[in-house]
């Protein structure tokens, strides 16, 4: 019987490595893993603690915004965030988070069972369908444009239940999305028999709700703008710092902001190593890829021809408004054009987007492929997993002093978002490579089983970390403070706020947000990721190694 322990990619060797694909000691191994992870470490503490300790040393202060006297607050500023309204700002934001996650957790998973029942085809259009969402990702030209068209439908309904109306209404504006990333991912953890994989994904996917849900801004501003009883955290804590200028009270509602997100992060991470979950490209000629997994099922079919019809008009009735002004020309502010507006919303982000994504994949690499620390490996995740789940918001007081203190404001260093590694694409990319490195240490070549089919994952995740962050509003509104550095987005709302009560002025400019141009290159992207790449991979969790079709440059196994 051949030994358990023998070639499995999680048991710390105790000598040097097996004579397999990989073609190093253990030593090396361990020297190697450390040494492509120091990179990101760098840009996480840059990133990320540095300016989490700036904010918690800032609530503690009062002054300080714009150089003036600095003396200690003590508690006073946790009691003010407190005594306005913190707690309940995070429970409307936890209200706005309860449709999406039953979106998650139910309609996605069901959607994917049914399109994997359903056959090859039918898997393979819903795959290109859910694509649609995830392209036309743009939060602030669907809120504007829901709001402008709606404004008079909907003033009865806010005025009687504004509550029950903002919870429908960002519910509405979001179930697309969630459901396109859930259905996604639990199409991955179908291809095979799910088990725990299941638990680990919702697990992980219900708190990234709860998460994005507590800091959201570029959706909810357009859409709860003017209703102080009714906003998320992120809104006061911004309001607070930099309105009405009290940048230690808005520091200590980040501090707290900080805490909940970390330990949502860190229980997501601590959920993925449990439960040894890992990611397997099951490889380009994949005959599971190219057969009908399961079968054919005739009743998954009618339910996911249902279940895809729905959602299709569930899309196209919340973005409707905004299409619409794909095409309609709109006077620009004088002094900018059409390029400079779009170079503003686009370069920026894509040096943040290209440099995070490369950084990820690398320290990835250390963690899942060279794992440096045996079975143990991936407790190298755990001092990122704090910033798992945190955006611009929660930190935002402190990269605002930070671009203050070094004169950057309204230039092209200060609208580079401050995020310099994305930390969910480390997390994905040691998840693949911890699965990847079963088929190299198996004897497959190092390039057809660690590097080729890691190059559409570092494409899919560059794109979609380019387009999200170049669709944020936040971090412009507080890095550029004139028309002719302002991105898209800025100009927006600066366009919705000048033009309030002429909606079609408004409305005309939306088309500078995501230009139909891009979103058509966006959509061709990720359909061909969903279609080509995304369908050959499986998510697997638990003790045993699942079996995986053979490396491409071996013969597939009798």
């Amino acid at each position: 019987m051949p030994d358990p322990k023998a070639h499995h990619p999680a048991w710390p060797a105790a000598g040097p490595a097996p004579s397999s694909g990989i073609g190093m000691g253990r030593s090396a191994q361990v020297v190697t893993g450390l040494l492509l992870l120091v990179p990101a470490v760098l840009a996480l503490v840059w990133s990320y603690v540095v300016p989490s300790v700036s904010t918690l040393l800032h609530s503690f202060r009062r002054g300080e915004l714009w150089g003036g006297p600095v003396e200690s607050a003590g508690g006073d500023n946790y009691a003010q965030v407190v005594e306005r309204g913190f707690l309940g700002d995070l429970g409307f934001a936890l209200l706005l988070a309860l449709v999406p996650l039953l979106l998650a957790l139910l309609v996605a998973p069901l959607l994917a069972l049914a399109a994997q029942r359903a056959g090859r085809v039918p898997r393979l259009v819903a795959r290109a369908l859910l694509a649609l969402p995830l392209a036309a990702y743009a939060p602030v030209a669907v809120g504007v444009a829901w709001s402008l068209d709606r404004i008079e439908a909907d003033r009865s309904a806010w005025e009687q239940a504004p509550t029950l109306t903002a919870v429908r209404t960002v519910s509405l504006l979001t179930a697309g999305l969630v459901i396109a990333v859930g259905a996604t991912l639990f199409l991955s953890v179908l291809r095979r028999r799910p088990g725990l994989a299941i638990l680990s994904v919702g697990g992980v996917l219900g708190l990234a709700v709860v998460a994005t849900a507590v800091q959201s801004w570029s959706l909810q501003w357009p859409l709860l703008a003017g209703r102080d009883d009714r906003s998320g955290p992120v809104v006061r804590i911004v309001r607070e710092s930099l309105t009405q200028v009290q940048p230690g009270v808005g520091a200590a509602g980040s501090v707290l902001l900080l805490a909940l997100l970390g330990v949502c992060g860190i229980l997501a991470v601590l959920l993925l190593v449990a439960t040894r979950t890992r990611i397997a490209f099951t490889g380009w000629r994949d005959r599971a890829a190219g057969a009908e997994v399961g079968g054919r099922n005739p009743v998954a079919l009618g339910m996911l021809v249902v279940g895809l019809l729905a959602f299709l008009a569930l899309v196209a009735y919340v973005s409707a408004p905004w299409w619409r002004t794909l095409t309609v020309d709109a006077p620009l502010p004088s002094g900018v054009s059409t390029g400079r507006i779009q170079a503003n919303t686009w370069l920026p982000p894509l040096v943040s987007a290209v440099v995070g994504v490369a950084l990820a994949a690398l320290a990835g690499f250390a963690i899942g492929g060279m794992r440096p620390l045996g079975r143990a490996s991936e407790l190298l995740l755990l001092p990122f997993a704090p910033w798992l789940f945190v955006g611009d918001g929660p930190l935002a007081v402190a990269h605002f002093l930070r671009v203050r203190d070094a004169e950057q404001f309204n230039t092209f260093a200060g609208l580079i978002p401050p995020g310099w590694l994305s930390i969910p694409a480390l997390v994905v990319f040691t998840l693949f490579f911890r699965g990847q490195r079963e088929r190299w240490e198996a004897g497959g070549r190092f390039a057809s089983t660690m590097l080729l089919p890691a190059l559409p994952m570092l494409a899919g995740a560059g794109l979609l970390g380019w387009l999200v962050t170049a669709q944020g509003w936040l971090w412009p509104q507080l890095a550029v403070h004139d028309v002719a550095h302002a991105p898209a987005t800025s100009l927006v709302v600066l366009r919705v706020t000048a033009t309030f009560g002429d909606a079609d002025a408004a409305r005309g400019f939306l088309a500078q947000v995501l230009p139909l141009p891009l979103l058509l290159l966006f959509l061709a992207a990720f359909v061909a990721l969903q279609l080509l790449y995304l369908d050959r991979l499986v998510i697997r969790a638990g003790g045993a190694v699942a079996p995986v079709a053979a490396p491409d440059d071996q013969p597939a196994p009798r």
